[in-house]
């Protein structure tokens, strides 16, 4: 015969089933990663739990002392999960790895079957029916190889179809790596900031001790004048809110430099410290959280989040420091602890421009009493009433 029947098997060096063996051990250790997450969300639940019992109770200083060590356990138990949460991401690209060499190696072997094939087909193609014909022993033989040919030819598409599925399916892969690892830097991002966390509770821990003296009844002056400082700026803002509108509606609107393309950060977009309305806010006792506090170091430049008019430029010493700027819309924003004021009262400012300097660290200029450490308070207004400034921000 003019065809010699070939059977091409490809055996892989590292086998099928030594690659099911890898991957299955490798879902093995995810699932015990996945399932020390779930655990330590558990955990971190009853911390929160406890943090807004301690906040609902009356303020004293072993009360504070018990919410900051709750706080600094709950950091703790958040980092420890972001870290369980990398090594769970790491193993899925580990396993992602191995379906891709897999893959890759199947594919090797489609590519030998498909050259040993073509190699057939070209061999046929050089000898005409005829020679062919006089080649067999008979027609029967003859009609046998057609037939073994035609069989070669469906394999053929079979295995160009099926090159092309796998082609896809290592894509998708591939794909499939690339969102993984960009989600394992977002892990560390966060663990990093976690950690931040974790630092600036141990830290307010320690201010809050130097500041009182383990002193119960210094504890609560300061308290109090903490609570007096927040009852004061909050009449102020609610009080120039009216009175700076009516100021406003009777100047020239070309000189109103308002803008309509949303807010932006009034600091580099970073790590929440509290929220609006936070239960786990440290004096909520006294009063509700009414903005989002955004770490930042001390003196990082704070930008207008958008173009409008300084209501107010508070300058209080060692107390409160605080800018107040009305916008258009009904809107007002106002930016707390600030350590050094670049703007001045009834002066209209752009989106971006630098009002001033951030601050919060206990013990300096502008921070205020009972400070929980560098960041800014951000509020968002909306006619006078606080809402949620997360909400406005891109």
């Amino acid at each position: 015969m003019l065809v010699v029947f070939i059977a091409v098997s490809f055996y892989p060096a590292y086998g099928y089933n030594d690659y099911n063996a890898e991957i299955k051990k490798i879902n093995e250790e995810i699932d015990a990663k996945k399932n020390a997450i779930e655990n330590m969300k558990n955990r971190q639940k009853e911390f929160s739990v406890k943090i807004a019992d301690l906040n609902l109770q009356k303020s004293s200083l072993n009360n504070e002392m018990a919410i900051l060590d709750n706080r600094i356990a709950k950091a703790e138990i958040d980092i420890e999960s972001v870290k369980i949460d990398i090594n769970r991401i790491s193993l899925e690209i580990k396993k992602t790895d191995v379906q891709i060499k897999e893959k890759e190696e199947e594919i090797s072997g489609k590519v030998i079957r498909l050259n040993e094939i073509v190699k057939i087909i070209s061999r046929n193609d050089n000898v005409s029916q005829l020679e062919t014909i006089l080649l067999n022993n008979s027609l029967s033989e003859f009609l046998n190889q057609a037939k073994y040919l035609e069989d070669v030819n469906f394999e053929l598409k079979e295995s160009l179809d099926a090159l092309k599925i796998a082609k896809i399916e290592l894509e998708t892969q591939l794909a499939d790596l690339n969102k993984k690892n960009e989600e394992l830097n977002n892990l560390k991002i966060d663990l990093d900031q976690k950690k931040s966390a974790l630092d600036a509770e141990k830290q307010n821990k320690i201010s809050l001790l130097e500041e009182t003296n383990s002193s119960e009844n210094k504890f609560q002056r300061l308290l109090n004048q903490a609570k007096q400082e927040q009852m004061q700026a909050a009449a102020d803002i609610s009080g120039l809110e009216t009175e700076v509108r009516a100021k406003m509606a009777k100047m020239d609107e070309s000189k109103l430099q308002f803008n309509d393309k949303g807010m932006i950060w009034p600091v580099s977009k970073n790590y929440i410290s509290s929220y609006f309305h936070d239960p786990e806010y440290p004096f909520r006792y006294i009063f509700e959280h009414p903005a989002v506090d955004i770490r930042a170091g001390q003196g990082t430049p704070i930008r207008a989040a958008a173009s409008g008019y300084v209501a107010r430029a508070k300058d209080s010493g060692m107390g409160y420091n605080y800018i107040m700027i009305v916008h258009g819309n009904g809107l007002s924003t106002v930016y707390g602890h600030v350590s050094r004021l670049n703007c001045k009262e009834d002066e209209l400012v752009m989106q971006g421009q630098v009002i001033g300097l951030s601050g919060g660290m206990p013990g300096t200029a502008g921070a205020g009493r009972l400070t929980t450490g560098p960041h800014l308070h951000f509020e968002v207004r909306l006619n006078g009433i606080p809402v949620d400034p997360l909400e406005y921000l891109p």
